[in-house]
């Protein structure tokens, strides 16, 4: 029988709530997944260092699944309802190692398709985009040092798992990465109000990047400058724009549409 973890004092309740934060996170080189789903989206290269489930969990499920990946610990429904960062849990929680691949590391495909957020904000957002991405294939995601942490909690679940489908970059200076992409002859796309094509007429079937901006203001104008070409997509209604992961999904599917027909 398990010890029941019921303090809130417990070192091990501190460090998880303590990964709450963006600060710690990038400290530790830790980040939390919360849920049945999710932690069973986790690969096996990622190690996990151990899981928390609640004491009803504990009695309702068969815990011995979870101790073949990772050591268990068993914590008091109040007290772990204090880790959770979701209103209605589950009750289960795991803490895992940040699996990182360095960016000088990565080599771009010439024929590849790419998406660059640029200082997304919305945590539903950018999860959302990076699960499109994977949806449609993209060789990798790179995040601006502007963007909302990839290891945010609402990020994560906005993910489905697709963060361990796909390389994803944080904190990339898109200055000098687009310049490493255009010497790999990968063209540049933004959606931007001065563009006078739109995006169905456009070809995306050579090697492409997609820059997704911010929700409000765009991409900023020292981006917009190393683009190849903007896109638009067509406002026949009232609405003036679009929430930026459809806008994102809208542009991402237009690529899997051209390379899966060649039209």
């Amino acid at each position: 029988m398990k010890i029941l973890i019921e303090s809130v004092q417990n070192k091990l309740v501190k460090k998880i709530k303590s990964l709450q934060q963006r600060k710690n996170r990038e400290k530790e080189g830790l980040f939390v997944v919360e849920g049945v789903r999710f932690i069973g989206e986790i690969p096996n290269n990622v190690n996990i260092l151990y899981i928390a489930v609640s004491h009803t969990f504990q009695k309702m499920n068969d815990i011995t699944v979870y101790e073949k990946r990772s050591q268990v610990f068993v914590f008091s429904d109040t007290v772990f309802n204090t880790i959770s960062d979701t209103q209605h849990t589950q009750g289960i929680i795991a803490i895992c190692k940040k699996n990182t691949i360095a960016l000088s590391e990565y080599v771009l495909n010439e024929k590849g398709f790419y998406i660059l957020a640029e200082n997304i904000q919305d945590p539903g957002n950018l999860g959302t985009m990076i699960r499109t991405a994977d949806a449609c294939h993209a060789d990798a995601v790179f995040l601006s040092k502007g963007c909302v942490d990839l290891y945010n909690a609402k990020v994560l679940r906005s993910t489905m798992g697709s963060l361990f489908h796909l390389p994803i970059f944080q904190n990339v200076d898109f200055i000098d990465y687009i310049d490493s992409m255009k010497q790999k002859n990968i063209m540049i796309f933004a959606a931007h109000l001065k563009a006078q094509k739109y995006y169905y007429n456009t070809d995306f079937r050579k090697g492409c990047a997609l820059i997704i901006g911010n929700e409000g203001k765009g991409i900023t104008d020292e981006i917009a400058q190393k683009c190849h070409e903007f896109v638009k997509i067509p406002m026949v209604g009232k609405a003036e724009s679009l929430n930026a992961s459809v806008a994102a999904g809208v542009l991402m599917y237009e690529v899997v549409r051209q390379r899966m027909t060649q039209i």
